[in-house]
C-alpha cells in the first residue's frame, strides 16, 4: 500500500533531483523509494564501504528477472576479445 509522504526539500534540489529522475526514466518517487528501501534493508551489509560512484549508480538499473548472468558475461567477453 503505498503511502502520500511531505517532505522538506531545498527548491534548487528538488529541480536537480526531477531532471536527474527524468534523464533515467524514472520517478523522483521511485528513486527515493529505492533508496529508502536500501538502507533500511535488514541484511544490509554495515562494514563494506561503497564508492561515490557506485553509490550514484545503486538502484539505477533493473535486470530482467529472467536473464542468465554468466550466459550474458560469456557473449559479452567472446564479442570483446574474439
Amino acid at each position: 500500500m503505498n503511502t502520500k509522504l511531505t517532505l522538506t526539500i531545498e527548491q534548487t534540489i528538488i529541480e536537480k533531483a526531477k531532471k536527474y529522475a527524468n534523464g533515467k526514466g524514472r520517478s523522483l518517487s521511485n528513486i527515493v523509494e529505492n533508496y529508502l528501501k536500501a538502507i533500511t534493508k535488514e541484511d544490509n551489509i554495515e562494514n563494506i564501504e561503497l564508492t561515490p560512484i557506485v553509490k550514484s549508480l545503486k538502484g539505477t538499473f533493473k535486470a530482467p528477472k529472467n536473464i542468465d548472468y554468466k550466459r550474458e558475461l560469456s557473449k559479452r567477453l567472446t564479442e570483446k576479445y574474439l
